[in-house]
């Protein structure tokens, strides 16, 4: 039972009345600014977790952004970034807009979670009622034989957006003509499934447009591929003789890093410019939480996305095990909007309704080419699945005025999601 300290030598001694009055006033209702909210802290400040944190603020709950950038270097259309159709600055968004609006930021990392707590690594900790991770990705350095830290200086992977996109951008311009760019692309699962093609596409084109006589070989440790048919329809028309792709089949799997070479079970390609996409996890503090499985992923609940590992903790984005649901932008936002909801109910003590969530994937093949590819999801057996006959992908022999639709549609949802989740 807790006891009340005597008050201190020199304090009055309340009286029965004024005892009786502090009585009365208790049993009135607070004003809402002086009632305890439930504490929620997120950590990741990317599509997934400045969604969630700006939908729990709305729900009414105390929210903690934990996040050590100042601004968010977004990977959609980072692409074309490399591909020097687009400008980095435009790839950058700031939280001004979800300080403003009432959510908490602090910018540290989190280093380990504790219970119900999140360690700093600037030694502080903040208490929860429940965490949210979107952590998004690591790179898994030395996954790879020969591919490490030094190496991505030599071969940027580019799959986090921000110095390694530029480094890549800027191989590509020093590039002699009549050069050799080679791309690597690991198995599944990683981060966006048609990214590397995407940048295949777009490094064709700035090839074709500024450097004609140079090729792109694309080492791939894969035989099938998500818009598979789209993009090799694509590039049959746009770039012949230009782009080569080289799945597992033919010995397209790169096995190790040797200098400025891949190698693969059949050849060693020496590339004047490489892109190496190597193997990935969840983000380091996934690990720390215990979130993570031996996979590198978080496997999830499909109805809440608290993890299977970690009551209290709830994992979106890149970062979790979603079943058919793919790794991308769009299904971290959407992912995130579904978790604030469960969130919100299970801290009502309240059952969280069974989601059905939507993933559309847009892919430039050209700056004025687009397809894509969309999903709906619920969940079944403890997995998200696809649900038959909803989302599909672009026609595949739809006019050129169709493609240049497209594109102008991954521009505008670019803008409209950014917006959203960073604006205001």
């Amino acid at each position: 039972m807790r006891r009340s300290a005597p008050s201190p030598p020199g304090w009055p001694v309340p009286s029965r009345r004024a005892v009786l009055a502090l009585l009365g006033a208790a049993a009135l209702p607070l004003p809402a600014f002086a009632q305890a909210k439930p504490r929620v802290v997120v950590v990741g400040g990317g599509f997934g977790g400045a969604t969630c944190a700006r939908a729990l603020h709305r729900a009414g709950i105390a929210v903690t952004l934990v996040e050590p950038s100042p601004a968010y270097t977004a990977c959609p259309f980072s692409n074309a970034v490399v591909a020097g159709l687009r400008d980095m600055e435009g790839q950058t968004f700031g939280y001004d807009g979800l300080t403003r609006e009432g959510v908490a930021l602090v910018p540290d990392r989190a280093v380990g979670v504790e219970t119900g707590a999140v360690a700093l690594a600037g030694g502080g900790r903040l208490p929860f009622d429940r965490l949210v991770l979107a952590p998004g990705i690591d790179i898994v350095f030395g996954a790879l034989p020969g591919y490490d830290e030094q190496a991505a200086e030599r071969m940027p992977h580019a799959w986090k957006a921000g110095p390694q996109t530029v480094l890549l951008r800027d191989r590509l311009r020093a590039l002699p003509d009549g050069g050799t760019v080679v791309m690597s692309v690991p198995a599944n699962p990683y981060r966006c499934p048609p990214g590397p093609y995407e940048r295949a596409s777009l490094i064709a084109h700035y090839l074709k447009t500024h450097k004609p006589r140079s090729k792109l070989l694309v080492l791939d440790a894969k035989d099938s591929f998500s818009k598979q048919k789209l993009f090799q329809q694509a590039w049959a028309e746009l770039y012949p003789g230009l782009l080569e792709w080289v799945p597992l089949s033919a010995g397209g799997k790169v096995t190790a890093v040797e200098g400025n070479a891949l190698v693969t079970d059949f050849q060693r390609v020496t590339a004047d410019v490489a892109t190496v996409i190597p193997p990935q996890r969840a983000g380091a503090i996934a690990a720390a939480a215990g979130a993570a499985d031996r996979s590198g992923w978080c496997p999830i609940d499909p109805v809440t996305f608290e993890s299977r590992l970690r009551p209290g903790v709830h994992v979106i984005g890149d970062a979790a095990i979603a079943g058919a649901m793919p790794k991308s932008a769009f299904a971290a936002n959407a992912q995130a909007k579904v978790c604030a909801a469960a969130v919100a109910a299970l801290l009502r003590g309240a059952a969280p309704d069974p989601p059905k969530l939507i993933n559309t994937c847009y892919s430039l093949v050209a700056p004025d080419y687009g397809i894509s590819v969309a999903g709906v999801y619920r969940a079944a057996d403890g997995r998200l699945v696809d649900i038959e006959g909803a989302g599909g992908t672009s026609p595949p022999d739809a006019a050129r005025s169709v493609r240049a639709q497209e594109a102008a549609y991954a521009e505008a949802w670019f803008r409209t999601v950014t917006s959203a989740v960073f604006g205001s």
